[in-house]
């Protein structure tokens, strides 16, 4: 009895472990990421970052050279058409060393000393003009009386007009010369003390209504013609301005939805595709690479009480809807992948992976609709490994 008992007890023990090695052999479920084939909406986006902007922005700038008083006007602050803004006033004059204030001083007696032979040749172009006008006189009672020749009157007469001519050329110089006295004089006094007399000055005003949005130039400086002083605009007129490749800029077109999210409120905004700016632009991404990036302007159509705490160049993420369509066959982007020229999903049928051919309609960024080759209701594995293959038994965890 025993020994029946004892090769019972081994018998058993052989089986166990002829099983658990069989167990060990046999291939494993592979665990498995799943998701459901649905039908419903798809929608294909352009998804890229943009900001806000005011949508008409008035730049202030001087409308010439001189020195601009301090702005007062802060960020914020509200304007009317024709307040003042800034206050220009001609720029101080450079200083002068030594040796130039002595070049002044000279020139104003060089200037001086012209002026004075001016005058004096005045006089005597007025003395000759006088002697050929009584000339000219005498010649012609000679001329009545039968005494002077024709041939003399006319010389005379051509010596008083060049005489008066001479006199007239003499007071312009005159006057240039005076005029020159009085420009070294006015120098050399704006060097040596300040005009006591009214400043002229020009008030730069705001040419509309609205919100100071920058202020460009706050302290008091000397500027030149053109340069911007503040910015004023409406802050709730805004737009969104989006940069996204040119390559997705070919399927974005007027009038194309936007869902505008992580904007700093609750929900998205809703807004449409306004403008395709036509002229691209090349920028540096994060990487170091040059891409070729086309601006596409986009108003909010969201009620404006709903985003009453959008700014100015503010942060959001725009959504732009490129493509669209209702019933259709919906997977997730990640369960397909490509093998040769055709696409490609694991289906799970019966606790196994089955391979399939798919055809695509469009792919998303999360999502992809698919023209044939799956049925609403079918379980796909999504982020398939190396380890599925067909035919492998897999579990969900």
């Amino acid at each position: 009895m025993g020994a029946y008992a004892a090769r019972i007890f081994w018998f058993v023990v052989a089986a166990a472990a002829v099983a658990i090695i069989t167990w060990m052999l046999m291939p494993q479920p592979v665990t498995v990421e799943t998701a459901r084939v649905i039908t419903g909406h798809f929608a294909a986006t352009v998804d890229e970052d943009g900001k806000t902007r005011v949508r008409e922005r008035y730049v202030v700038a001087a409308p010439l050279a001189g020195r601009s008083s301090r702005i007062a006007l802060k960020v914020g602050d509200q304007v009317k058409a024709g307040d003042a803004v800034a206050t220009i006033q001609p720029a101080p004059a450079p200083l002068l060393d030594p040796r130039a204030r002595r070049e002044a001083e000279e020139r104003l007696s060089s200037a001086e000393a012209e002026f004075k032979r001016t005058q004096a040749v005045i006089e005597q172009a007025r003395a000759e003009a006088a002697k050929a006008k009584l000339d000219l006189d005498r010649a012609r009672m000679l001329e009545l009386r039968g005494v002077a020749t024709p041939e003399t009157l006319e010389r005379n007469t051509l010596a008083a007009q060049v005489a008066d001519r001479e006199l007239r050329a003499a007071e312009f110089r005159n006057e240039a010369a005076a005029h020159e006295v009085e420009q070294i004089r006015a120098l050399i006094a704006r060097y040596g003390q300040v005009n006591s007399g009214p400043v002229e000055s020009w008030t730069v005003t705001a040419p509309v209504t609205g919100v100071v949005l920058a202020v460009r130039q706050e302290s008091e400086t000397i500027v030149s013609p053109g340069t911007p002083l503040v910015d004023i605009g409406n802050p709730h007129d805004l737009e969104i301005v989006v940069d996204v490749l040119s390559s997705d800029a070919v399927e974005i077109h007027p009038g194309a939805a936007v869902a505008i999210e992580h904007w700093g409120g609750s929900g998205a905004l809703e807004g449409r595709v306004r403008r395709v700016e036509p002229t691209a632009f090349t920028k540096l991404s994060v990487l170091g690479v040059e891409e070729q990036r086309v601006n596409v302007v986009i108003d909010i159509t969201s009620p404006p009480d709903r985003w009453t705490g959008l700014g100015d160049s503010y942060r959001i993420e725009a959504r732009i809807t490129v493509f669209s369509r209702d019933n259709a066959t919906i997977v997730p982007a990640g369960a397909l992948f490509r093998q040769g020229k055709d696409w490609k999903v694991y289906v799970v049928a019966d606790g196994r992976a089955e391979l399939r051919v798919v055809e695509i309609l469009r792919r998303g960024a999360r999502t992809a609709a698919i023209a044939s080759g799956l049925k609403p209701g079918e379980t796909v594995i999504v982020y398939p490994g190396d380890s599925v293959a067909p035919g492998v038994q897999v579990t969900t965890p």
